[in-house]
């Protein structure tokens, strides 16, 4: 198969996390009600995470728009479920496509991360549509308050989601290579080849997260969405890589569940298939009637026996392990997969870079959910 564009699949991570204040702006008139709840759901030494919830109070809107400012010159870095930009201490957040919507007394949350220094206060008001928040359809005349919560409150599913993201994901994303970091693993959409459809990606962790993917039957691959880790280390450094998984994966479609590990800047990709179906097979030195012929067949390395192949993309080398029978969850030594090929001649001591892991997309029956319910990977 042809793999997606290297310099494409760079892209911002982010974070999220737990647990600060809640703040109810109450200014003066509005035309329309409405209400604002502001969390701080993480803070780290120059970083913060927030998550928004808008209560719509006043007439059912089809989009919205809302504004605040910040006070200590706090500045944001990422968001989510939503399109906002800042100018100055100006911060308009609008809504994405799947969520203007907001039915009288109906709600929509966003997140976003930000930096700080000194000191980082809940904005002190917002407006909605430009109408000020005040909490209610009248005009208060108390001032903003401030109170500290005693549990954060779960992220939503935005109104409009496709099936298949669950209610209770701390990320949900659409866009072409929107990337996610949470406790040491990087998520990527990676929506990357020709003629690609909608995809949506959630986690709740960097280990437990998703796809509602619709992409064409055409051929090609069309996405990977995947999370991973950047080891940076020479072969002969590692004594270790191992990694576990568990899947869910529909029932018809076009795609794998593999690995995906780059090494020496990219000049090597290597691929570990764990289960396949539909139209896709390997990249190959030479193809027969039945598609692409092994270069070594029944290797047995990592606690598992697998069908080996080698060919080119064009940009770099691709070895690719084929497991003889598929499975949704195991357990894999990836050292010594990566040292088969060392020991054979394939390539030298070389530098593992990324490792990833997720769903190489061709097509699917429709809409679609791959679902990864647990990922582990640790080196040493």
């Amino acid at each position: 198969m042809r793999r997606r564009n290297l310099a494409a699949c760079l892209a911002a991570s982010l974070g999220i996390a737990a647990g600060a204040g809640v703040v109810t702006a109450l200014p003066a008139s509005a035309a329309a009600g409405c209400a604002v709840t502001y969390q701080v759901s993480s803070q780290w030494p120059g970083g913060f995470g927030a998550n928004v919830t808008i209560k719509n109070l006043g007439d059912a809107v089809s989009s919205w728009t809302l504004v605040w400012s910040f006070g200590t010159g706090q500045t944001v870095t990422q968001s989510w479920n939503t399109t906002l930009t800042q100018s100055g201490a100006t911060v308009t957040a609008k809504n994405a496509g799947y969520n203007g919507s907001i039915a009288t007394n109906g709600s929509q949350s966003f997140g976003f991360n930000g930096s700080w220094t000194g000191s980082n206060p809940a904005p002190a008001s917002f407006t909605l549509n430009g109408a000020a928040c005040t909490g209610g359809v009248t005009n208060p005349t108390t001032s903003p308050t401030t109170t500290s919560p005693t549990t954060t409150p779960p992220t939503t599913t935005p109104t409009g989601n496709p099936g298949g993201v669950p209610s209770d994901a701390a990320w949900v994303a659409t866009g072409q290579y929107d990337s996610w970091t949470n406790n040491g693993y990087t998520l990527n959409n990676d929506v990357w080849g020709g003629a690609a459809g909608s995809q949506t990606i959630w986690a709740r962790t960097g280990t437990n997260w998703g796809v509602v993917s619709n992409q064409p039957r055409t051929s090609g691959v069309k996405s990977y969405p995947h999370t991973g880790k950047t080891l940076n280390r020479t072969l002969s450094s590692l004594s270790s890589i191992s990694s576990s998984f568990n899947v869910a994966v529909p029932a018809d479609g076009d795609y794998e569940t593999a690995y995906d590990i780059w090494a020496n800047n990219y000049a090597y990709e290597v691929m570990i298939w764990t289960n396949q179906h539909g139209a896709v097979g390997p990249i190959a030195e030479s193809y027969d009637a039945n598609g692409a012929v092994p270069s070594a067949r029944n290797v047995s390395a990592g606690g598992h026996t697998w069908n080996v192949y080698r060919g080119s993309n064009g940009s770099n080398q691709v070895y690719s392990f084929i497991r003889t029978s598929q499975t949704s969850a195991t357990t894999i030594d990836v050292l010594s997969v990566l040292n088969w090929l060392r020991t054979n001649g394939w390539y030298g001591d070389v530098t593992v870079g990324e490792i990833q892991f997720g769903f190489e997309i061709s097509g699917t029956a429709g809409q679609s959910n791959f679902v990864c319910n647990s990922f582990n990977l640790t080196y040493a």
